[in-house]
């Protein structure tokens, strides 16, 4: 195995130990490490939405940007650029979340559930890569969101050291954001242990630049296994910790912020499937991206965290009773919006590049 498949099995293993030990310290149970929730979970400790349960300044997530930051201006991989399609990158990232909110959770969540037994996430994860499928097809046809171009350098200073703000604030203790009571939003690990957490991923995955939509893309496209083994390296090492402390229980039912309605898991991870991978990378991926400079990154994230805001005040979000009717529209639409863009961006490339048919390759 050479160094830097290593360090995408590294990231992977210790992605899913430390999930797994997150769980003990007190987060939600198959919830170590979802960045999708964890984004949710900070827009509403920023007051953008409020539903009670769901309210938490993740010191995971900042963490996690500050070791992708660190890491970068370290090995001097910080780069400020931008101006590649912003508007669309937002609404791809609002889309994708609605579709993880209905899931109830993220391609890294998707799996972890899976470590835990909960058989829901293997019809989400079959969902998710249908939904890279799809993506594909329109990559393979020439959709693109463009290139970044290089932008002044504080653009690329603004994501991270908003992030790094924001840590010292949960840090001191200084009650400042919303905070859930009851629910999901209540329970968490330690905020040292989380932050520490955050910071040796964020440390890890900026270095080997995991992302677990990429393993899927990579190895559909091209029969690459590089970033899969991150992927099933996350998946074996969380069983692994899962079994040793006896908090692996298979089956459907009754498992853990998860619902079981099959359909709406497959659905709602196929809409986020096609949305990361016209996007180009998984939310983990997005957020090192971003910590890196990447300005396009950071706006994906708002989308994210836009998208979340928008599914808990409208009541499209899941819960562990089910998917609400709204959801399930939203859904749809959202699968049928994200289409068009994809259908729109390869046609846009196609006859740009002299006028070749819809649906070849160009």
């Amino acid at each position: 195995m050479n160094g830097k498949k290593f360090l995408v099995v590294a990231t992977g293993g210790v992605l899913g130990l430390l999930s797994v030990y997150l769980v003990k310290m007190g987060n939600p149970a198959n919830m170590g490490y979802c960045i999708a929730c964890f984004l949710r979970d900070i827009g509403g400790g920023l007051g953008f939405h409020r539903a009670e349960t769901v309210l938490y300044m993740r010191p995971e997530i900042f963490g996690l940007i500050t070791g992708a930051f660190l890491a970068a201006l370290v090995t001097k991989e910080h780069k400020a650029v931008g101006g590649s399609s912003p508007l669309l990158r937002f609404f791809l990232a609002f889309a994708g979340m609605v579709g993880m909110l209905v899931f109830l959770g993220c391609p890294v969540r998707a799996v972890l559930r899976l470590a835990g037994g909960d058989l829901n996430a293997g019809v989400g994860i079959l969902g998710l890569i249908a939904g890279v499928f799809i993506g594909i097809q329109f990559l393979n046809r020439g959709f693109s969101l463009g290139r970044a171009t290089a932008q002044s350098s504080v653009n690329g200073y603004i994501f991270p050291l908003t992030a790094i703000i924001l840590l010292l604030i949960v840090l001191s203790g200084a009650v400042v954001f919303f905070a859930s009571k009851t629910g999901p939003g209540s329970m968490h690990a330690p905020v040292l242990v989380s932050a520490a957490a955050g910071l040796a991923v964020g440390v890890l995955a900026q270095r080997s630049r995991f992302c677990m939509i990429g393993g899927l893309r990579d190895f559909i496209l091209f029969k690459d296994t590089h970033l899969l083994w991150g992927f099933f390296a996350l998946l074996i090492f969380a069983l692994a910790g899962n079994l040793a402390v006896g908090a692996f229980k298979i089956g459907f039912a009754g498992q853990p912020i998860a619902h079981s309605d099959g359909l709406w898991n497959f659905m709602g991870m196929l809409l986020a499937g096609v949305s990361v991978c016209l996007l180009g990378g998984c939310p983990l991926r997005q957020i090192i991206a971003a910590s890196e400079g990447n300005t396009d990154c950071a706006v994906t994230i708002i989308g994210f965290i836009a998208g979340a805001a928008f599914a808990h005040n409208f009541g499209l979000a899941a819960s562990p009773k089910g998917v609400p009717v709204a959801g399930q529209a939203a859904t749809v639409i959202g699968i049928v919006l994200v289409l068009i863009i994809g259908f729109a961006g390869a046609y846009r490339t196609s006859a740009a590049s002299g006028g070749v048919k819809l649906g070849q390759n160009g």
